[in-house]
């Protein structure tokens, strides 16, 4: 006889396993399905995110950052450090245990929220019956007054770079690098690209990334990505758009790339080759054809707003559906999805979901950008403040960047918070918060940001959006 629960969740990543946690402290007896095993043969929970994503790059992110300040920041500060070097495999190792910290911390949330794990590969039958097939082969069947598909999503390959894990990696690969490459080839100036191509960078690593589009940066406000640009070109990656990868050919431990760009066809070689992108989502063998659940011609699958499939009790959430693939984003579609399963009136706003960029400085947004309201014939009136006026930035010897408000020209609502320069995913974050509640600029104007804080680039910047700036001059309006 199968077993038979309120939820099952297919997939423990960051939808996956919230969604889970969430629905049983709700009551409901849920289950969560995990296949994928750390180096040691285990199931590890966390999915990407936690296991070869968001937090391992974070972690190389930080520990190169380190290094590259007292290479190149302490003088500033009267420190002198001579002899610094970096050991890779440390550094790499540091990162494996944070790893393995938190998915076991998710293991134990599991436990102390009642939640089942059952270990093996997920597939969604007709009749909301789930199949799991073990490590073995073996398979069984539980049934499932609703399921949540939350299988998530991996590295999209192309065929002039195949992945080797070797020479040619994709973002999985370039976490376990035991050695800085003395040149690094990037694809996709993304998210992923950067971030990976700014760890190897600090630690010495020649740095070309190669972007097939001619613009950096579109989805971020185009003020945000022009100083992007200039501030990681002067860190030293060399960003070439217009860049098309056309073929690749590894011998002797490096790869020969071809690409075309505007003066035509073009060949770089390199000792490590990072493929990034972007991401595809994971629904191969998820759904067995009778299941009714419906796929696009992308692979994702169709919900509503608030994530249900086509088949009542069936919902998807995160990289698998429609929209950003942020863990934040599959987080709070799990929340959503288990508090309507348990009958509460849960929504979400997809309006104000934050984007975040963790290169050196950090690049952050939320809402709309200045050329998305003028396309839409929103009038708007802008402020901006530069980190260059900030004293907390300069005590912190951190000035580049700007906070940026854009706001209604005739509500004063705040439309979009977008900045560039330190601790912007957390300052991002205060405007989303005063966006959900219907912020308005004179509103965090009026506001008291504690002093020295970098926290009151945004309130000159939301002051700035009236003229009514105190720390820098303000605009003339026309």
């Amino acid at each position: 006889m199968s077993q038979k629960f309120d939820v099952v969740v297919i997939g423990a990543g960051p939808g996956g396993y919230v969604a889970a946690i969430k629905a049983a402290q709700l009551g409901l007896k849920t289950a969560c399905i995990e296949k994928y095993q750390d180096k040691d043969g285990k199931i590890a929970l966390g999915g990407t995110c936690l296991n070869v994503g968001c937090i391992p790059s974070k972690a190389l992110l930080d520990s190169s950052w380190k290094f590259h300040e007292a290479h190149e920041g302490f003088a500033v500060h009267g420190i002198s450090a001579k002899g610094v070097s970096i050991d890779v495999p440390a550094m790499v190792g540091r990162k494996n245990s944070i790893i393995k910290n938190l998915t076991g911390g998710v293991a134990g949330l599991f436990k102390a929220n009642g939640v089942t794990l059952l270990e093996g590969h997920g597939k969604l039958l007709a009749g909301k019956k789930v199949e799991v097939t073990d490590k073995d082969g073996k398979t069984s069947v539980v049934e499932a007054e609703n399921v949540i598909l939350a299988s998530g999503s991996r590295p999209i390959d192309i065929p002039p770079a195949p992945v080797d894990q070797d020479v040619i990696v994709d973002s999985t690969g370039a976490l376990e690098f035991q050695s800085v490459p003395k040149k690094l080839g990037v694809i996709g100036a993304g998210v992923i690209g950067l971030e990976l191509g700014s760890v190897w960078a600090r630690l010495g690593a020649e740095v070309t990334v190669l972007e097939a589009l001619d613009k950096f940066l579109p989805a971020a406000d185009e003020a945000v990505s022009k100083e992007a640009f200039k501030i990681l070109t002067k860190q030293g990656l060399d960003i070439k758009l217009g860049a098309r990868v056309t073929g690749s050919e590894v011998k002797k431990k490096q790869v020969t790339v071809n690409y075309t760009d505007s003066a035509g066809e073009q060949k770089i070689v390199f000792d490590k080759l990072i493929v990034a992108v972007g991401r595809r989502p994971v629904t191969t063998d998820l759904l067995a054809s009778d299941s009714g659940v419906d796929l696009d011609e992308r692979g994702y699958i169709f919900v509503d707003d608030h994530c249900a499939t086509s088949v009542p009790g069936v919902y998807a959430i995160g990289d698998v559906v429609r929209g950003m693939m942020l863990a934040h984003k599959a987080s709070e579609e799990g929340v959503m999805v288990a508090e309507r399963i348990a009958g509460h009136k849960a929504q979400m706003n997809y309006d104000l979901i934050p984007s975040v960029i963790y290169t050196h400085p950090e690049i952050a947004w939320v809402g709309k950008t200045e050329q998305q309201l003028k396309s839409e014939g929103v009038a708007v009136n802008v402020g901006t403040f530069p980190f260059a006026a900030s004293g907390r930035a300069m005590a912190a010897n951190d000035t580049g960047g700007f906070v940026k408000v854009i706001a209604d020209a005739n509500t004063d609502r705040v439309l979009g918070v977008h900045v560039i320069g330190p601790s912007a995913a957390e300052l991002v974050q205060q405007g989303a918060i005063g966006m959900e509640f219907g912020t308005s600029a004179e509103d965090l104007g009026m506001m008291v940001f504690s002093h020295p804080t970098l926290s009151e680039a945004l309130h000159e910047a939301a002051l700035a959006v009236n003229g009514g700036a105190i720390h820098i001059a303000n605009r003339k309006k026309r």
